[in-house]
């Protein structure tokens, strides 16, 4: 890769991990339902009249849809209004590969080296070591609620394995369409119409620069940079940049929202890191939709 695409690659990376903070200032503006709802409202318009049809048979715009849009990103911000933070959501997150691995086998027969399957225990060992460490300082209740968005993640990477979108920004702003309005009717069914209107009536300045970052920001841009620099560069060499979310999204916590970074979070992210880029990475084993969708 030349200099500039390494750059454009940790960049994306960057904006992905950072979005995690982003994620947690606007949940001090909205309700996480309505916050997930608008963020795929703004991701999808206006870029939907700009991107052109839709690439894939509706059908898996529509999967996609629900199961990343409504089910992973619905999960994942309740989880980090219940009290999971930033950083460490960033990071338990990851354990997305194990579940796509797990849902490709028992979909797509897909039958996982003894290398990967080492790479996945150790991945599961991160988990049990960040669930230990949530446990004495936070809610489980929310460790479990970001555990089963990544759950949910690995279920959409098997069904865009299967869609194979020839344009990863087209795909993603269609995609973006599906989860709006019922992210929009969970809202008004648990959150409520008050208070939505009331964090509606209340937006400000940083409420609404937090609706552009995660939508124009980490989707638009992000998805975008990294279809252009898989048009250019084998997957594999691409791939292996996503590890740096995680990276970035635990110092951007520490940094900006003062989170706590203990000795037993460093060796769950050492452990789950590592045991991701063993179980996608190893030799054998096909270049892996777990890491091919980004996390933002």
């Amino acid at each position: 890769m030349r200099p500039a695409h390494v750059a454009l690659a940790v960049l994306v990376t960057a904006v992905w991990g950072v979005n995690f903070t982003v994620i947690e200032v606007g949940l001090g503006h909205f309700p996480p339902l309505l916050f997930s709802a608008l963020r795929f409202l703004v991701a999808a318009l206006p870029a939907v009249f700009f991107v052109g049809r839709p690439t894939v048979a509706w059908k898996w715009i529509l999967s996609v849809g629900a199961a990343l849009g409504v089910a992973k990103f619905g999960l994942l911000f309740v989880g980090m209004s219940a009290g999971m933070p930033a950083g460490l959501s960033s990071l338990v997150l990851q354990i997305q590969a194990v579940f796509t691995a797990a849902v490709a086998f028992a979909v797509l027969g897909e039958r996982p080296s003894r290398v990967r399957l080492a790479g996945m225990l150790v991945a599961l060992a991160g988990i049990g070591v960040a669930a230990v460490d949530e446990g004495a300082s936070g809610p489980l209740g929310a460790f479990a609620l970001v555990v089963a968005a990544a759950a949910c993640w690995g279920v959409s990477n098997v069904l865009t394995r299967r869609a194979a979108p020839p344009d990863a920004l087209n795909f993603m702003v269609w995609v973006s369409t599906v989860p709006v309005l019922p992210l929009l009717a969970l809202s008004l069914l648990v959150e409520g119409q008050d208070r939505d209107r009331a964090a509606l009536a209340a937006l400000d300045w940083q409420g609404a620069g937090t609706v552009v970052y995660v939508a124009w920001v980490t989707t638009v841009f992000g998805f975008g940079a990294w279809g252009w620099l898989l048009r250019r560069h084998p997957a594999s060499t691409v791939a292996p940049f996503s590890l740096l979310v995680p990276v970035f999204g635990m110092s951007s916590a520490a940094l900006f929202l003062g989170e706590d970074v203990t000795p037993l979070r460093w060796c769950a992210a050492a452990l789950l890191v590592g045991g991701v880029a063993v179980a996608s990475l190893s030799p054998g084993s096909r270049t892996p939709a777990a890491l091919l969708t980004p996390t933002r």
